[in-house]
Formats: C-alpha cells, structure tokens, sequence
C-alpha cells in the first residue's frame, strides 16, 4: 500500500522522532513493521561495548568528513574489532588449525567467520528463562547454567535439535549496558570482582547442547564465559561441534519461548576467530515458521565480499587524494592457545558490503545549502529542478529500521546492460532506466510494498579479484580504463519508492555508478525518500528463482554512522 504524508506533518515528526524528512512529491517508505525486534547493544565509546582488559583496543568513529564545504557526504572511519557490542564467536575462537601443533587442534580451527555457513546465523528461537539466577553469586563469580535447565525447558516444550537456536535470557544486559562510568559494572567490575558475575552455561550444557545438534548457542551476559576461569572450557565444549555463539544479545524478553526467527549475523572479515553482529527476531507467525523451515533445511546464500586487504573493498577515490581509508587489519597480540594474533581493524565504514543510510548524504534539518561547494550547489540546483526538493535527515546507520533492509527479494537481472557503453564516452555506466523496472514487472509481476528490490549486474562477481589485479572492480571504471558498472538513475529510484520500496540493493560498488553526478543524485533521491541502498554485493546467481527468497541485511550498530558494514543473506 502506498502512503503519502503532508510535507508539514513529516517536518514536525522529523523533529520529535528523528525520522527522514521528505519532500511533498515523494512516496514515504519509512513504515517499520512491528514484528521485527532488534536485539543489539549499541556500538558508542561511551558505553562498554568493547572487552575492557589491557591490549584490546576501544571502539572508535571518526567522522572523518561532514556534508559542508568539503563535499556533499558524511564519511567515516571506524577502529573495531570482533569483541565489539552484539559479537559472533565461531571455533577458531578456541580450536586452533590443524598443523598448529597444539592441544584441541582440528578441522574446525579453519571455520572462519568469513566461511561460516550463513544457515548458522539463523533458526527458530528457544528462549530459556534464566533470570532468576541474575545476581545470586558471589563477586566475580557467574552463576552456572546447568544441563537441567535445558532438559526442564525441552520438558515444558519440546526436545532441542538441528535448526533451533538456544537463547539463554538473564536479563544482565537490559539491566547494566548503560554509558561509562555506570556502565563499568557490564564486564570491567565483575572482571575486578566488585559485583556478581552474569549467567553463563557451564561446559556440560554446552556439550549437552551440542549432543542435541543445535548450532547457535546465545547468551545476554558479554561472553559466552563463566567468570572466572570456565570461559575457554565453556567456550570448547560448544565450538568443538561447530557451533556459533551470539554473544552481548539484549531485550530477549521480547521473545516467546519457541516460535520466533531469530539471526544474528556479522561482516565477513577474512580468517576472523570472531566478529560484530546484529542480531534481530522475527515474531512467531507465517513468516517466522517460513524462515525456520529455511534455516533448518539449510537453505541459505550469503551474498557478502570478504573483507580482505588483498582485494578492493574500500572506495578508491575519483582524484588522488580522494579516497577512503583503506580496510586494515591490524595485529593487538598473540594468542598462544591458538597459534594466532588476535586482530582489529581499521576501515571506511562503507568497506566491503554495507549499507547507505539517508544521513550519508542528506544533511540535518536546518543546514543551509549556501556551506557547500559552488558546483554541488549548482548540482543541487539541477536536482531540485528535475526531482523535487531533497530532503533533510538524522538517520544515521543505527536508526535505520531492521525491516527496512529484509522482505521478500526481487532480483532485476541487468547484466544485458554490460557492454552498451562507447568508449569515447568513459568514465559512464549504462543506466537502470524506469523502462527497464516496468518491462521486469510485465514479465514477472507487480513489484509490492515492502519487497526488497536487488540488481544484478554480474560486475563483483566478473572483478573482484586479488591484488595486484583488482584494478577492475573501482579504479579502472573510475578513470576511464574499463566501462562502468550499470548504475540507477534518480527516476528509477522515485519510482521503486512509489511503489513502497524501502531497500534497493546492487552488486556493483555503489548504486550510482561511475559518474559523480549521477551517484550524488541517486543518494539524494535514496535518502528523500526514506529508502536505503545495499551496495557491493555478490553471488546473486545462487538466489534461486523459486521458492519465495527473502532478503536481510543487518549492520552494525554504530551509534551515529554515517555508512554501516554487515552481511547479507537470503533465505529461500
């Protein structure tokens, strides 16, 4: 259903709910659907959202350039590691790789996080009541989940298996993930013994657990680790039958004992022992027992780059001097027990897969147009004169409503478009005209409100490639030296707005193509219309065609981001 709002009534909301504001011709796609629950901390400096002990680095974001006088985005730079908010722990976390010549090496020591199997991250959740256990130890001490607990829950419900996700609810981080210094109590005053340790299973109920083949164990406490010394036994006991964890999970009491989806899921950092997520719920109904049925059957694609400094996943920049920061890998220290480094990184929080929220480039309510560049002000002129007036917007990356970004996928194969460039006029990329979104809908029917909408260029499946020959997938096209990527056009985004289309996703390095113009035009139709782009995307060729794929991405939760990295998956 389309739903148009007074321009007037959108400023006031702007004002009170920090949504998007858009211009009176446009279609809003702001609704957020109420079945889905976010289940992240949020990622901020000040709050405790990184491991507190010496030699792990503490998140940071730089907003590294404003919309102003230096250009018409909000661009950042982000320090993080995988012991960051709402985290994902895989079994190299605990298992070293074969060959290490160290106790408990085996297989496992091998299952990345950037190879993990995306059915992994998703099942139906079973939901284990154990808040009554908050705060009934002694200091430093975590009270033990023991294997009774699940045996009286699979009592109650039904025997745990393949496809469930079992959710341990406490109840610590609803009540102690607040900013520092009040925030202390969430991992670095139990770690100094001054408060009561979080819940945490033992190692029994971890084996217990993976001898019932469940393969995502969740907790809302900070690790998946009894404090003081059970964490890497417990971690074990869990990882050696290829489990994952979420570990940092919040607001689980949302959550019925069995019946909802739930996914927690992380960008694919390259050989990562661990890595940030978001994890989210859907409520027990039609959709939910559909995308259990999907996780449990193992039906799942993952459609994310890995995050490499070997390949290009960072914007290169159209002039020298205008590129991102560079995604790098940075080695904090060593890990005996695994025969590896510990890591963090640095990076372009749009590196790799990511989202764009209308904040990128849609400056706040009261910015006056005058602050920027005398040619982006001419193009702003030209934009407003051909698209309506563009909008004005405070929603950053963490705002963006998790359903935004999943619903039943449309993929738009354009990959005829390849090739239909003259040389003479590069650097162009061909467009993604309205024409070509209605003749798709001839032949496979009405796009509906709320569907995802993803294009398929073939370009990062055709370019992505190793150092030093990765030139193919940004640089080349940038200058010139290779045609560019099939890029929309702000007609084709007005009118998949029109149609209720919040998300549009592309494999390609940005929706708007080579051309500056048109990329900065596309980003200022995309955020006054409420909508987010997925860019960098890949592998569309293994959606299937049938069997009703559905589409999800979910970034991190940085607290203000101007840009957000993550995975993106499809269930069908």
């Amino acid at each position: 259903m389309k739903r148009f709002y007074p321009f007037a009534l959108l400023t006031a909301l702007t004002a009170l709910t920090g949504c998007v504001i858009l211009h009176p011709e446009t279609t809003a796609t702001t609704h957020e659907r109420s079945d889905v629950t976010d289940h992240s901390l949020l990622v901020d400096a000040n709050y405790p959202c990184t491991w507190p002990t010496y030699l792990f680095p503490k998140f940071q974001i730089q907003h590294f350039r404003a919309i102003g006088a230096g250009g018409p985005y909000n661009i950042d730079n982000l320090l993080i590691d995988g012991n960051t908010g709402t985290q994902i722990a895989v079994p190299p976390h605990s298992i070293p790789p074969p060959g290490a010549n160290l106790p408990l090496e085996g297989p496992l020591g091998l299952a990345y996080i950037d190879v993990t199997e995306p059915w992994k991250f998703t099942g139906q959740a079973c939901v284990i009541d154990v808040s009554d256990l908050l705060d009934k130890s002694e200091n430093g001490i975590s009270p033990l989940i023991e294997p009774q607990r699940v045996e009286a829950w699979e009592k109650a419900n039904r025997r745990l298996g393949p496809g469930d996700v079992a959710i341990f609810r406490s109840g610590y981080s609803d009540r102690y993930y607040r900013p520092l210094p009040e925030g202390n109590h969430f991992i670095a005053d139990v770690v100094d013994y001054k408060y009561p340790g979080w819940p945490d299973p033992s190692p029994a109920c971890m084996d217990f657990l993976g001898r019932r083949g469940v393969k995502h164990v969740v907790v809302d406490s900070p690790s998946m680790g009894p404090r003081p010394d059970l964490a890497e036994p417990t971690h074990y006991e869990g990882l050696k039958y290829g489990q994952i964890f979420t570990e940092g999970a919040t607001g689980l009491g949302e959550l019925p004992s069995t019946g909802a989806f739930y996914c927690c899921m992380g960008p694919k950092h390259k050989n990562g022992i661990y890595g940030e997520g978001r994890a989210f719920s859907i409520a027990a109904g039609k959709l939910a027992d559909r995308l259990n049925q999907s996780a449990k059957a193992k039906r799942a694609v993952d459609l994310t780059v890995t995050l490499d400094m070997d390949y290009p996943v960072t914007w290169p920049g159209r002039t020298t001097a205008d590129h991102r920061t560079p995604y790098i890998r940075v080695e904090i220290f060593y890990a005996e027990n695994l025969g590896v480094m510990h890591d963090t990184h640095l990076m372009d929080a749009m590196a790799g897969t990511h989202v764009v929220p209308p904040a990128h480039a849609l400056p706040k309510p009261g910015f006056k147009n005058s602050n920027y560049p005398p040619g982006i002000r001419q193009w702003l002129a030209e934009y407003e004169a051909a698209y309506g007036k563009r909008g004005n917007s405070v929603m950053t990356t963490e705002a963006i409503p998790l359903s935004h970004m999943q619903g039943n996928l449309r993929v738009i194969d354009v990959t005829g478009l390849v090739g239909t460039t003259e040389k003479s006029a590069w650097p162009t990329s061909p467009l993604i005209t309205p024409e070509i979104i209605k003749t798709y809908e001839k032949d496979a029917g009405d796009i509906k409100s709320g569907e995802v909408v993803v294009i398929r260029t073939g370009h990062v499946d055709r370019t992505f490639r190793k150092k030093p020959d990765d030139g193919g997938c940004m640089a080349e096209p940038i200058a010139g030296k290779a045609e560019g990527w099939p890029a929309a056009s702000p007609e084709t985004v007005q009118l998949l707005a029109s149609l209720g289309v919040s998300c549009i996703g592309i494999d390609a390095p940005n929706l708007g193509g080579v051309d500056e113009k048109n990329e900065l035009f596309v980003k200022w139709a995309l955020g006054s219309a409420g909508m987010v782009a997925v860019e960098f995307l890949h592998n569309l060729q293994s959606v299937p065609d049938e069997g009703d794929p559905y589409f999800m991405f979910a970034p991190i939760k940085v607290n203000g981001g101007h840009g957000g990295h993550g995975r993106a998956i499809v269930l069908y």
